[in-house]
């Protein structure tokens, strides 16, 4: 059965490389792999493809007939973008609906054992909420430093999170913490998990070795392999893969979330 993944958060806490590098981790378990993203950047797959492939929307755009909706990258991982409209000229949440329609009706997914969708953490846009609202993923994680911005966005999308897994079977499988931020504060995060109702699954140190990659637009998994920071993606991804748990998050006030920090 396919194990179908949701990953959220704000924009800026390395949620797109966390995504393409636990790709790159499954494809490596001898998993088929598919990463959707579900960010209007369209950039989501760029470190497993090695350049920007065209987006869903631009290829409908352009009216091309004879267009792939996909194209397979490092370790075969079939990679797929919503894309969006052009800035201050329609809703990027749109391309998401758009892109989840496609995908069905061209069956683009019947072969796969991991799907990861790597979307924009604003789940107030209804086309952002799509992948929760429509059930296409059993299972969420979020993706969070530690700095106040993020955890808040976090809880946020946990607000979303409540509301569908109440009317489908989507549920917050965990926290994935990443430790870039000015902010290095694992005790915070493993505080507000806690409360939540979830638990951290895994955490991403700072790593050189993440941008080295990055400018060479390969994951670090690929470029890095022995690295201790590979490593830890890996066993991220072996937890991620067997986790079968799910909760339906209980969103902290914005006073419990302030509480938070200053406790």
């Amino acid at each position: 059965m396919m194990k179908k993944i949701c990953i959220y958060g704000k924009g800026g806490v390395g949620k797109s490389t966390t995504v393409a590098n636990l790709a790159a981790a499954f494809g490596q378990m001898g998993l088929k792999v598919a990463v959707i993203g579900c960010d209007p950047k369209a950039d989501s797959t760029r470190n497993i493809m090695g350049y920007r492939i065209p987006s869903i929307l631009d290829m409908l755009h352009n009216r091309d007939e004879h267009a792939e909706f996909a194209a397979y990258g490092y370790q075969n991982i079939l990679c797929i973008e919503s894309g969006g409209p052009q800035p201050g000229t329609g809703c990027a949440g749109r391309g998401i609906v758009v892109a989840l329609e496609t995908i069905d009706s061209h069956h683009l997914l019947k072969e796969i054992d991991v799907a990861i969708y790597d979307v924009l953490g604003d789940v107030v846009c209804g086309g952002f909420s799509a992948p929760l609202r429509e059930n296409v993923a059993d299972h969420v994680y979020l993706v969070t430093t530690s700095d106040y911005m993020s955890v808040y966005a976090a809880n946020n999308i946990c607000k979303g999170i409540e509301k569908y897994a109440k009317s489908g079977s989507i549920g917050l499988s965990g926290l994935i913490y990443n430790g870039r931020s000015s902010l290095n504060n694992s005790l915070v995060i493993d505080a507000f998990a806690e409360k939540i109702g979830s638990r951290v699954i895994g955490v991403i140190p700072m790593s050189p070795y993440i941008s080295k990659a990055e400018i060479e637009r390969k994951t670090v998994i690929e470029k890095y392999p022995d690295e201790e920071i590979s490593l830890q993606i890996k066993k991220l991804a072996k937890a991620i893969y067997e986790n079968r748990s799910k909760v339906a998050p209980v969103p902290l006030s914005d006073e419990e979330l302030e509480a938070l920090y200053m406790d």
